[in-house]
């Protein structure tokens, strides 16, 4: 198999993972406790109102009428009117989604700045006291809540030393930097723990490797036997632990978004979901399970980059 067949039919399996997962959040939405007309109406409404209204949303209808008219708008891209905003889905999401994906963005860059070269001197100085003190310290990172990360960030360097704001999003993009820096170190701490010990785990492997032992007899500097072979041979696992925490970052921006007030997707699932809002409940999930999809996409083509096996 070469290649682009490959490709193509990794590309093709995003399809039924899209009709499945509509088909499940669809489903889902609906076994939410209370009733979405009444949350938006109120108790005191008429039957004549809400009767009306049930129309207007095409609430009316059976389940399945419901779910296929659901399915046909949503792969033409229509996803119809937020019922709390009332505004078009897509312009909803396409408003909130960039900044939870700088938010993720940044997470990643710091995890990554942090993680890289930790995990050298961790490797390089295995089972002795830096190896250990990073070790602890990371692990410590790993078991905390990430409500309880943020809240503690937000005290001292917000409210305390005023460092940073204590929340919201900014006007330009350096205000959008600076105020997603916090947000963004939050979600990267149990992040940065997790690349680091796979990465340690990758380097310690690959060191004991017999084409690490011929570079370094070649005469070649540790720079280049390090950059070059060790690092990309150990860059492989989690190149691939990368993608898969993608989902994982985004269930953390839910919290980090909530506590910090950022006006991301994450808080407007909250949001979405106490106000019984069905359309954007149901887009917001498909268009995040679509990015994950695509996350994943991307880490086979990093794969396939570090190691030329992958895919033939």
């Amino acid at each position: 198999m070469n290649r682009g067949t490959w490709l193509l039919g990794r590309l093709a399996q995003i399809v039924p993972t899209f009709l499945m997962i509509g088909i499940a959040v669809f489903v889902l939405a609906r076994l939410l406790p209370g009733d979405q007309v009444s949350a938006m109406l109120g108790e005191r409404a008429s039957d004549e109102t809400i009767a009306r209204l049930q129309t207007e949303l095409g609430l009316d209808r059976s389940i399945f009428e419901q779910l296929l008219s659901f399915l046909v708008a949503a792969a033409q891209g229509q996803f119809g009117t937020s019922m709390s905003l009332r505004l078009p889905v897509i312009q909803v999401i396409a408003e909130r989604l960039p900044v939870t994906l700088a938010l993720m963005s940044i997470a990643m860059v710091l995890a990554l700045a942090i993680a890289l070269p930790l995990a050298f001197v961790a490797a390089l100085n295995a089972n002795r006291w830096p190896d250990m003190l990073i070790r602890t310290v990371f692990q410590i990172g790993l078991s905390s809540p990430v409500f309880y990360v943020g809240l503690l960030l937000l005290t001292v360097f917000a409210a305390g030393l005023r460092w940073f704001p204590v929340g919201g999003y900014g006007d330009d993009w350096w205000e959008h930097l600076y105020h997603l820096f916090l947000p963004g170190l939050t979600l990267s701490f149990s992040f940065a723990a997790v690349v680091m010990r796979n990465l340690r785990a990758g380097i310690l492997a690959v060191l004991t490797a017999e084409y690490v032992d011929f570079a370094r007899a070649k005469g070649l500097a540790a720079s280049v036997v390090l950059g070059r072979h060790v690092l990309r041979n150990a860059l492989i696992a989690t190149v691939t632990l990368v993608g898969l925490h993608v989902g994982a970052l985004l269930g953390g921006a839910v919290i980090t978004e909530t506590v910090f007030a950022v006006p991301g997707v994450g808080r407007l699932m909250i949001d979405s979901i106490l106000a019984r809002d069905y359309p954007v409940i149901q887009a917001l999930t498909l268009v995040l399970a679509v990015l994950v999809s695509l996350a994943f996409l991307l880490t086979d083509l990093a794969q396939m980059w570090l190691d030329p096996r992958v895919g033939r």
